[in-house]
C-alpha cells in the first residue's frame, strides 16, 4: 500500500476555499474531476444554474497549482473559467455584448473582493438557426465567457463567491434579494 500524497499548503487552502462559501440556491455546485496535465495540483467544480426549473447556464472553474510557479501566471495558482448561457435572440445580437459579459466577470470579482492579477480571457456570442431534423425554435443565441486569472492569496472563498456572481449575471438573474417583477405578476402580487 502506497503511503498518502502531502499534498502543498498552499493548495490545501485554496481547495478549502473553494468548498466554503454557499452559493444562491439558484447555483448547484459539483465537484468534478480536473484536467491534471495543466498543473501539478488540480481542482475543478462545475456548476448549473436554474431559472424556474430550468438550465439556464453552466460552468466550470479550475484551480491549478504549481508549487514552481509560472511566468505567465505572476504566481503559482491559477484559475481558469468556462461560462455559457443561451440567451435572448435581441441580447445574443447585441455588438456590446461581449464587453458586458467581461465587465460581469471583472465586476464580479471586484464586487467580492477577489484580489487577482495576470486576467486574460475571451467572450463569444453566437447565432444559430436550426433546420430539417433539427427544426426548433427559429433562431437561438449564446454566450460563452473563457477566463483565467491569478489569484492574489490563497484564500479562494471570494473568487468563488465572484465566479457565482458571474453565473447568475450569464443566466439573466436579479440580484439577490430582488424579484424581477415578471416573478411578482407570475405570484399573483403586484
Amino acid at each position: 500500500m502506497a503511503p498518502p500524497i502531502a499534498l502543498p499548503e498552499t493548495f490545501v487552502r485554496a481547495v478549502a476555499g473553494l468548498r466554503s462559501p454557499a452559493p444562491r440556491p439558484e447555483i448547484t455546485l459539483e465537484e468534478v474531476g480536473a484536467p491534471q496535465r495543466l498543473a501539478p495540483y488540480t481542482f475543478a467544480l462545475s456548476a448549473a444554474v436554474l431559472r424556474d426549473g430550468d438550465e439556464v447556464a453552466t460552468g466550470r472553474l479550475i484551480l491549478l497549482h504549481d508549487p514552481a510557479g509560472h511566468e505567465a501566471w505572476q504566481g503559482t495558482l491559477r484559475l481558469v473559467t468556462y461560462v455559457t448561457a443561451e440567451l435572448e435572440v435581441d441580447l445574443a445580437a447585441d455588438p456590446l455584448l461581449p464587453g458586458v459579459g467581461w465587465t460581469w466577470l471583472t465586476d464580479a470579482l471586484e464586487t467580492q473582493e477577489a484580489a487577482h492579477r495576470a486576467i486574460g480571457g475571451t467572450v463569444t456570442q453566437t447565432m444559430s438557426t436550426r433546420f430539417g431534423d433539427l427544426a426548433g425554435p427559429p433562431t437561438a443565441g449564446d454566450i460563452e465567457i473563457r477566463a483565467s486569472w491569478t489569484p492574489v492569496t490563497d484564500d479562494l472563498a471570494p473568487h468563488l463567491l465572484g465566479w457565482c456572481t458571474l453565473l447568475a449575471s450569464t443566466a439573466g438573474l436579479p440580484p439577490p434579494g430582488v424579484t424581477a417583477l415578471s416573478d411578482r405578476r407570475a405570484a399573483g402580487t403586484a
